[in-house]
């Protein structure tokens, strides 16, 4: 088998193993990831992502972050995303989503700040769809807790 034709093969067997619905946002993912739109993670484009989130994680981290696919393309994103999932459970995928932007692992995340992760990064929300979000979103003091937020979405909530 060529290595055109394995690589086809490759991308296929991946494709196979997510939904359209979940393509399209792992390819928007890939997309705001991409920052420089050259079909490849790097070192730059985690630095512009990271720098437009407010942080700035030492080049070392990032390199780190990089090192076992240095050539990340959308199919290398989508191989690393089905390897992880699949040993995975979704729930404990979504919390760790939001762990990122909880800097002291803190189980919150500012009410504001996630409003503004939410309209700017990814989907966009716009703000009707921020307004029914929010009406579902257990939020105390101004954070949002989101632990019981995930376990609202994946339908187990806890009783209070």
């Amino acid at each position: 088998m060529s290595d055109d034709k394995k690589a086809k093969a490759a991308t296929s067997s991946v494709l196979t193993k997510f939904t359209q619905n979940q393509i399209q946002e792992m390819k928007e993912a890939f997309t705001m990831i991409d920052q420089n739109r050259d079909g490849l993670i790097d070192v730059s484009d985690l630095k512009e992502m990271y720098s437009s989130l407010g942080a700035c994680p030492q080049d070392s981290v990032l390199q780190g972050m990089v090192k076992e696919a240095p050539q990340m393309n959308f199919t290398g994103f989508l191989s690393l995303f089905s390897e992880k999932m699949s040993g995975t459970d979704p729930e404990e995928t979504l919390r760790n989503a939001f762990q990122m932007f909880d800097a002291d692992n803190t189980g919150h995340i500012p009410e504001e700040y996630m409003k503004d992760l939410l309209s700017n990064m990814g989907d966009n929300f716009n703000k009707d769809e921020i307004r029914m979000t929010w009406k579902e979103a257990p939020i105390s003091a101004g954070k949002v807790d989101y632990n019981a937020f995930v376990a609202k979405i994946k339908g187990k909530e806890q009783d209070e």
